[in-house]
């Protein structure tokens, strides 16, 4: 349960993170947030699933797993929202 809360707030940041970074693709603050929080549990949970997570499996609150929680959340948060942004663009288009 604490990995998908660190997943979801990983996600929440990098979605904030790559939407300040790439203004083009940005969609405002709650958006960002919202598309990041999916993607940062997707991220989260499919990594972990293929055993792709940082950390020996111990406890969740040990550096190395918030570590690997917070930076894989983060890239599918910015991931997923760059690629919601692209199609975004394109609809406006």
């Amino acid at each position: 349960m604490e990995s998908l809360l660190m997943n979801l707030i990983g996600g929440a940041v990098g979605g904030n993170v790559a939407g300040g970074l790439l203004k083009n693709f940005s969609l405002g603050t709650l958006g960002n947030s919202l598309v990041g929080i999916i993607g940062g549990g997707l991220g989260g949970q499919v990594l972990a699933a293929l055993g792709a997570g940082v950390g020996d499996g111990g406890s969740a609150f040990e550096i190395s797993n918030i570590l690997g929680n917070v930076l894989s959340s983060g890239a599918g948060g910015g991931i997923l929202m760059v690629i919601v942004g692209l199609i975004k663009n394109a609809l406006a288009k």
